[in-house]
């Protein structure tokens, strides 16, 4: 009986260490994992918050302060020296300050100063138009998508019945998970601006994205759906209620922190694509703000700057140096802000949710 009991202690031993070799080696992937995430998200904060904090400036009337690159639009940097010192304006700036010192030197019966200043793109002002235009592309995106993926989800969960045709459509909406971002921008283009003729807008941009992050919402949704007790819908119904009643007072607002859950995963999807807003929504530049149209209806078709589309064309279309790259960092290290603020209100909404609605 010793060598049996040796060779299955052995065999025991050998698993075990095997075992702790196997969760050593997740716990370091993990670990790797996110120290590459803290490197990355370090380096924008370290090189872009600078840009930030350096752009404070007081102002004589209320609010008395200002931050010139979180509420201003982009500009032409001008770097110059004039009477022996180094300059750097902005495009609006820079003409201003020529025609005071044209107009300075001319009264004074002096010679006209020569302005000989190096123009670098995008380096000046501030990023205020592309803050607007993503807020505003998030929130129409998954408005659409949240309507469209919850009435889908509802229908697939409480009035469907299983069966090949079922079953298809949650295939398809499994594989529409995986198409590519671009394919998406690819089909808005075709749909939306083409043959709808909605040009390059935000209602072009917001069902395209809609569109790309419905599968993400729809199986979420469906899966809070269907966590939800039976006995709700049961006890709804014993009691004489009509199914869309049970829906709407007894299974709705106990799946809504699931659903959340599913707008979270969205809005970070939604907010960093550059492909789809490349050619259904986005301009490189735009002078006006949304809301400075002369028709309401004008509004919704209407492209905007965004954030991703800003930093892509900054990072890559233009020729680079030090002022770019500030501005690169610096729109980064907003972008990160900006959706962990609108991600880290909708955790809130759905913990309060959570906690009001227990079964």
């Amino acid at each position: 009986m010793t060598a049996p009991f040796h060779r299955y202690t052995s065999r025991r031993g050998f698993q075990r260490r095997t075992e702790s070799t196997i969760v050593w080696f997740f716990r370091f992937a993990t670990y790797v994992i996110l120290l590459c995430g803290v490197f990355i998200i370090g380096n924008i904060c370290l090189k872009g918050l600078p840009a930030v904090t350096g752009a404070f400036r007081s102002l004589e009337q209320f609010p008395y302060v200002t931050n010139t690159f979180i509420f201003e639009a982009p500009e032409s940097l001008y770097v110059f020296k004039h009477e022996g010192v180094k300059r750097e304006m902005g495009d609006a700036e820079y003409r201003a300050f020529r025609e005071t010192e044209t107009a300075r030197a001319t009264a004074e019966g002096r010679p006209v100063p020569e302005f000989k200043a190096s123009s670098y793109v995008y380096a000046a002002g501030g990023i205020w138009p592309c803050i607007v235009g993503t807020l505003l592309l998030v929130v129409g995106a998954m408005t659409i998508a949240l309507l469209l993926g919850v009435a889908s989800a509802i229908f697939l969960s409480e009035y469907a019945r299983d069966g090949a045709f079922v079953r298809f459509i949650r295939l398809a909406i499994l594989n529409l998970a995986g198409v590519p971002s671009i394919v998406f921008g690819l089909f808005g283009f075709a749909m939306f601006v083409l043959y709808f003729n909605w040009n390059v807008s935000l209602m072009a941009g917001w069902f395209t994205l809609a569109f790309m992050v419905l599968p993400v919402v729809i199986t979420a949704s469906e899966e809070a759906l269907k966590a939800v007790p039976k006995g709700f819908r049961e006890g709804s119904l014993a009691l004489g209620a009509t199914k869309w009643q049970t829906i709407r007072k007894n299974v709705l607002p106990y799946a809504l922190p699931g659903i959340l859950t599913s707008s979270i995963l969205g809005i970070a999807r939604v907010a960093g694509e550059t492909a789809p807003i490349m050619f259904t929504a986005a301009y490189v530049v735009r002078d006006k703000l949304p809301w400075e149209v002369a028709k309401f209806s004008d509004f919704f078709f209407q492209g905007v700057m965004a954030l991703p589309y800003h930093i892509y064309v900054v990072s890559s279309k233009i020729p680079q140096n030090a002022y770019t790259q500030r501005v690169q960092y610096g729109t980064a290290f907003v972008f990160l802000g900006l959706v962990a603020l609108i991600a880290g209100s909708s955790i809130l909404l759905r913990n309060k949710l959570r906690g009001r609605y227990q079964w």
